[in-house]
């Protein structure tokens, strides 16, 4: 089956080799979590290894922010929109539904001229502010996907968790229920060390990883690393030792995490 891989090797592990291409991708995580790099490494990685085009359209940052964030893992955006590669387009959210409405809108424009199969929205919790309930969000929500889809686009949408340590609302079960895959990022407290738990909840038309990863954001980007060990309660923010690892922790016996 085809896939559209984010250049995250740990990510397109868990993810059977990427996104499946067309679909809306949902990555939710705290401030901090690095929702926004894992986008731009998607988009970066689609135009220099896969020579798809892509496009960054952001609700809440100017383009020279994302040049400098991405200029600081050795990527040049301004290089590649002067190649025609990428446009990073901002605006807002009440613009951008009016204009997937209408027959050859901005967004549309753009993607045809270079030819765009990805795009990152950035974020995508700025249209929560325009809907009256919850069930207008998600029929709005709903048309937009499907207009990115009509595009030909696979798309990453990031949505700001509300929590730093675990945590849900019922607006993200919404926008998790129309997105094709939902990707949480945590940061959780083991030991009163903060570190970071990715991971994959669904990947509808597909198999994925059900493990809980650790992460870091490196100087090349996100690095997803092996499963968590000997934990339970991860994604709730402080997770405890599961049953056995607590046992020979009170006998004096190593845990199963440590000794591996």
């Amino acid at each position: 089956m085809e896939r559209k891989p984010t250049g995250i090797a740990g990510l397109d592990d868990m993810l059977m080799g990427g996104f499946l291409p067309e679909t809306a991708n949902l990555i939710e995580g705290a401030p901090g979590t690095g929702k926004t790099t894992l986008g731009i490494q998607f988009i970066y990685h689609g135009i220099t290894a896969c020579d798809e085009p892509g496009l960054i359209l952001t609700f809440e940052e100017f383009p020279q922010q994302y040049y400098r964030d991405a200029a600081g893992f050795g990527w040049d955006l301004p290089g590649l929109e002067a190649q025609d590669k990428l446009r990073v387009i901002m605006t807002s959210p009440e613009v951008t539904l009016a204009d997937m409405k209408r027959v050859g809108g901005l967004l549309e424009q753009q993607a045809a001229a270079i030819d765009a199969q990805r795009i990152l929205v950035d974020s995508i919790s700025h249209f929560e502010r325009l809907a009256t309930d919850r069930i207008a969000l998600r029929e709005m929500l709903f048309e937009f996907i499907n207009a990115l889809k009509r595009l030909g686009l696979t798309a990453v949408l990031t949505r700001e968790s509300a929590t730093l340590l675990g945590g849900d609302s019922h607006v993200g079960q919404d926008l998790a229920f129309v997105a094709d895959s939902y990707t949480l990022l945590r940061f959780v407290e083991i030991d009163s060390v903060i570190q970071k738990a990715l991971l994959v909840l669904k990947l509808r038309g597909s198999d994925h990883a059900k493990d809980i990863r650790q992460y870091q954001i490196t100087g090349e980007g996100l690095v997803v690393h092996a499963r968590f060990e000997g934990q339970r309660g991860i994604m709730s923010g402080n997770p405890s030792p599961n049953m056995a690892d607590a046992f020979g922790q009170a006998f004096g016996r190593p845990s199963r995490s440590s000794s591996r």
